[in-house]
């Protein structure tokens, strides 16, 4: 054998025998060992029922702002707005346009009355009492903003002097008690029920002109019953 052959031969590298995997790893393809994975520890009893009303708690939480903010469904109840509302009908309020100061004269609103509430105390222990307080809404038409002057005359509103024209009033639902001429002061807003000969409104004393914080929603659409379903103008 030649001198350049045994230099080649001592050339070549010489390859080492593979390391075994050891007995708790795994091999996958490419020679990267895959991690075993670490097992997730098991929520006590106590963990899992903290978890579910931390959960129920924030539904009821959205669904609060939801309703207090956006939209909620509200049932009518009575005939102070025939017939462009029907007793027992519910129609779909929302919020924003109240919040924003975006309501104009001629809009049905729900609003509330002063003195028309009721409040309940939850007494949580004695350094903790929680009041809660529920409003009676009313479903009314929006007829005066602040500087208006008002007045009511055979159930017909009175802008500044001028009858407005009302046609989704039927002919059979004008009269009732009449009403001014008043101007409304700078949060002051007159509310009256299309149902003019029938209607607990601005018209009365116990009631009067309401004020800004007051008014709570814009209802937009009758959705029940299903057969009923449209826009309220």
């Amino acid at each position: 054998m030649s001198d350049m052959d045994k230099q080649v031969k001592q050339e070549q590298p010489v390859q080492e025998p593979a390391t075994p995997p050891k007995p708790d790893e795994a091999q996958v393809p490419g020679g990267k060992d895959k991690k075993p994975k670490k097992e997730k520890k098991k929520k006590t009893v106590g963990q899992e029922i903290l978890s579910w009303v931390l959960t129920l708690v924030a539904a009821v939480v959205i669904a609060g702002l939801v309703r207090a903010l956006l939209i909620e469904p509200v049932r009518v109840q009575g005939g102070s707005m025939d017939t462009t509302l029907v007793n027992g009908e519910v129609m779909l309020v929302t919020k924003p346009e109240v919040l924003l100061g975006r309501l104009e004269r001629g809009d049905v609103i729900i609003c509330r009355y002063p003195g028309r509430s009721n409040s309940t105390t939850m007494r949580l222990g004695a350094p903790l009492d929680v009041s809660l307080v529920s409003h009676t809404l009313f479903v009314k038409r929006l007829m005066g903003l602040p500087g208006d002057n008002i007045e009511v005359r055979d159930g017909h509103v009175y802008l500044n002097g001028q009858m407005l024209d009302e046609p989704y009033i039927d002919n059979d639902k004008w009269g009732g008690r009449a009403f001014g001429p008043y101007t409304l002061g700078d949060n002051e807003y007159f509310v009256i029920g299309d149902n003019r000969a029938s209607s607990h409104d601005s018209r009365y004393p116990e009631v009067g002109p309401i004020t800004g914080d007051m008014i709570v929603g814009h209802p937009k659409l009758v959705v029940l019953p299903l057969n009923r379903i449209r826009t309220i103008r």
